[in-house]
């Protein structure tokens, strides 16, 4: 019990940090689980793995309350409408990947591997790298410049995050660049499209569990996803402050860089 409870406190921080960096935190929790050598337990399940963001779900509605609340008292009517706008262009987004990810759902689980955690690692890095480098035009600063178009667009590029290694917050702030997004506005639609993608999968993962969670299992969960929500809202804190005066090549740079050591540990794992 103590050891999945110190494994959960450590996924948990792991998930914390890289679900909203553009690092991809399901492929470091597929790798952290394979350097702890944690194959068999609980907190290896596809259940923890994907549940387990409740918790950094929980740290974005608690920073963006208000301005997701279309009902805020503090909000005049004009941006009550400005906010219900953003909501449906954030559900129009979401639907790409509702459709295409439910129907990939199980098969996607074949990819979970460090192989393919490697490839896209560095793929997605060299990406990010590419797109800074001629990134200059931001026609869209806010999200009302945003157009319905602009948001299913950045909704396909989130497809793209199903595969193991990629990350949804790095394809959907790549895709927003690439479209003309500032890197701000390309940030916190990724937080928010995140809210009910995630919300939807931890809740499918819950639904479709094919057996009964011990009260054990449920402590081990439940502590990850509060270490989870402390450190979300530490690590949106920092990625919101880096992007004002940053770009994101540093996480290019860091996903190449990590793709190779992963390549070169287990290839001599292997060996070995």
């Amino acid at each position: 019990m103590f050891l999945e409870i110190l494994k959960s406190v450590i996924l948990g921080i792991v998930e914390g940090i890289t679900e909203w960096l553009p690092i991809s935190s399901t492929g470091h929790m597929i790798l952290v689980n394979e350097l702890m050598n944690n194959q068999e337990g609980f907190t290896n399940s596809g259940l923890f793995l994907y549940v387990i963001q409740l918790g950094a779900i929980l740290a974005v509605v608690t920073l963006y309350f208000h301005k997701l609340n279309p009902f805020s008292p503090k909000k005049t009517v004009e941006e009550k409408k400005s906010t219900w706008d953003m909501w449906f262009k954030v559900i129009v987004a979401c639907l790409p990947a509702a459709i295409i990810g439910l129907l990939l759902n199980d098969f996607m689980d074949h990819f979970e591997n460090w192989q393919v955690v490697s490839a896209t690692l560095i793929i997605y890095g060299i990406a990010f790298i590419i797109v800074e480098k001629k990134h200059k035009k931001t026609a869209i600063k806010t999200f009302d410049d945003m157009t319905y178009k602009t948001a299913i667009l950045i909704g396909l590029f989130q497809v793209l995050s199903i595969v193991p290694g990629t990350s949804r917050s790095g394809a959907t702030i790549l895709g927003a660049m690439l479209i003309g997004c500032s890197r701000g506005v390309a940030a916190e639609f990724s937080f928010f499209l995140a809210i009910p993608v995630m919300f939807g999968v931890s809740i499918l993962k819950l639904a479709t569990n094919d057996y009964a969670m011990t009260g054990q299992e449920w402590a081990v969960l439940i502590t990850g996803m509060v270490v989870a929500y402390i450190v979300s809202m530490l690590a949106i804190k920092f990625l919101v402050g880096y992007v004002r005066k940053h770009d994101f090549k540093v996480f290019g740079y860091y996903r190449v860089v990590l793709g190779i050591l992963v390549i070169g540990y287990f290839t001599l794992t292997t060996l070995i």
